[in-house]
């Protein structure tokens, strides 16, 4: 026992100096972090008091009063107003710039075909167009009177807007605009009626009986209207071929009726045969000449004009035949009775 002690003794006794060695090892060790970690720290409170030290100079910087004027500004208006100032600036420079150029109607004319698209996509696509009461224009000229067309969506469509374009087309009297949703657009027109031929300054135009101007004169199926002459006889052309209607022994002789002076008629008949009517009583003129070509056939004798203007008096101007005839017949009267007398 007293042998294996001792050998456990001496063996003990062997290890203690590297023991101390190791535990001297750790404490150098702690210590060396113990010192990092303080100056880690002194490092981070320098830091620190460096940040605070730039934040009083700031603070210090922003304390000092600003003008007087910036003031009252910032005191005044809202907050974001600059923001908003700067979005309206560049809003209107490009408003401008697209003014400016000359892209105004494209630049409308894209954003209505944006929210037309999408009103479309979303179901309200034109599909059915009913037009009543057309008779002298086709449905596709109507449609592009109205400022319809195939990019159009009914949800976007002005009614009131494509009325009025229609009605301001010279044949469109009134119409009626209407949307049936989702898809269905109903127009009711009424039409003028072709009235007379209108010719004044060497152009001809078909007219309607309220003098407006329907459009010029390029089809034939016009050709039998009436026509009147000279300014101003598209507004009295109803009244006064009204008249002329009463008395068919002249009309169906008249070729065209022409304003004079904006304050009377004449009449030219369709074998060049001249009818200068009075400023007034005018039916009582008609009525005249319709009893003489019934009595006398005084639309077929040999005469180019006839002057009604006198109230006491008609006058009646010959052919060159027949006034020459006339005079000849004067002369060989003449010569009989100078013979007789002999």
């Amino acid at each position: 026992m007293d042998g294996a002690g001792s050998l456990t003794r001496s063996f003990f006794r062997s290890l203690r100096p590297q023991a101390d060695l190791k535990a001297a090892a750790i404490g150098a060790v702690v210590l060396l972090r113990e010192w990092m970690q303080d100056k880690h720290a002194e490092a981070r409170a320098a830091a620190k008091d460096r940040i605070k030290t730039k934040a009083r100079a700031k603070a210090v910087v922003e304390r000092e009063p600003p003008p007087r004027l910036v003031a009252l500004v910032e005191r005044y208006l809202p907050r974001r107003v600059g923001i908003s100032m700067t979005v309206l600036l560049l809003i209107g420079s490009c408003g401008f710039g697209i003014v400016k150029g000359g892209h105004l109607q494209d630049f409308i004319t894209a954003v209505s075909d944006a929210r037309n698209a999408l009103a479309n996509s979303a179901g309200f696509r034109i599909t059915s167009v009913v037009i009543n009461g057309r008779k002298q224009l086709t449905q596709d000229e109507i449609l592009a009177i109205g400022g319809v067309s195939g990019r159009s969506s009914l949800l976007f469509l002005d009614a009131d807007a494509v009325r009025d374009k229609l009605k301001a087309n010279p044949w469109i009297a009134d119409a009626t605009v209407l949307k049936l949703y989702p898809g269905r657009l109903m127009i009711e027109l009424t039409e003028r009626k072709a009235f007379a031929l209108w010719q004044e300054a060497g152009r001809l135009s078909v007219i309607a009986d309220d003098g407006a101007v329907l459009e010029p004169y390029v089809s034939r199926r016009f050709l039998s209207l009436p026509l009147v002459v000279g300014k101003g006889a598209e507004t009295q052309a109803r009244d006064f071929l009204a008249l002329l209607a009463r008395y068919p022994q002249v009309n169906a002789v008249t070729k065209a009726a022409i304003y004079v002076g904006e304050r009377r008629w004449n009449l030219r008949l369709k074998d060049g045969l001249d009818i200068r009517l009075p400023e007034q009583d005018v039916g009582n003129a008609l009525a005249m000449l319709s009893k003489l070509d019934k009595e006398d056939r005084l639309f077929s004798r040999d005469i180019v004009a006839v002057d009604m203007r006198l109230p006491d008096r008609l006058v009646v101007q010959l052919s060159e035949d027949a006034a020459k005839a006339r005079e000849d017949l004067f002369k060989d009267k003449k010569k009989k009775k100078t013979g007789d007398s002999a």
